[in-house]
């Protein structure tokens, strides 16, 4: 079953790897296979917003799905309402469940809104139970040693982390945002003379 829900457009033909450095790109390129999704190995990416987090893993997920592997993808926004929603009526692990039909699961900005206790308690019992069973891709603006802010405790921000990292691909994508460089070249320039 190879289903998606990525974003449009966001290709690897039109991901602009010049901007990256070329250990970031080979990383990248050494991903392409799928093999890390057969060993359930994560992928996180780490970068400022507009860096392209979110564009490299589409446009590899897009790579994996044209190889005939399972992906979806959801915001932490979307998934962790998602989540609250069956555990209200009692549907979590029919959820989590499902899932686990995906060989990879992209959760796209993870720390980027902030959620209460019990958003996150939802979120660390989806990660316990993929944990060593499928594949999770996750972007991030936060470094690890701010998800404090994301999961609220000291204990279960330590034990969502170890989880992830245990077998895992790390990618720091320290780059300016793409956005701001795009305006900036499409920002009209006065004429001269002027202030």
């Amino acid at each position: 079953m190879t289903r998606s829900r990525l974003p449009l457009g966001k290709t690897w033909d039109s991901f602009d790897f010049a901007r990256l450095p070329l250990s970031v790109k080979r990383q990248l390129e050494t991903l392409r296979d799928g093999s890390f999704l057969n060993r359930r190995e994560n992928v996180l990416l780490f970068g400022k917003p507009g860096s392209g987090k979110s564009h490299a893993l589409c446009a590899l997920s897009q790579q994996l799905i044209q190889q005939g592997h399972s992906m979806l993808f959801t915001t932490c926004g979307l998934l962790v309402q998602q989540l609250l929603i069956a555990k209200r009526d009692l549907r979590l692990p029919k959820l989590i469940k499902q899932f686990s039909s995906f060989e990879g699961l992209i959760i796209d900005d993870l720390g980027y809104v902030q959620q209460n206790r019990e958003e996150m308690e939802v979120l660390f019992t989806l990660l316990a139970e993929r944990y060593e069973r499928g594949s999770v891709l996750l972007t991030s603006n936060l470094a690890f040693s701010k998800w404090d802010q994301i999961f609220k405790d000291a204990m279960t921000t330590a034990a969502a982390i170890d989880r992830l990292v245990h077998h895992s691909v790390i990618i720091e994508l320290n780059v300016p945002s793409y956005r701001v460089e795009t305006a900036k070249k499409t920002k009209p320039q006065a004429p001269k003379g002027t202030k």
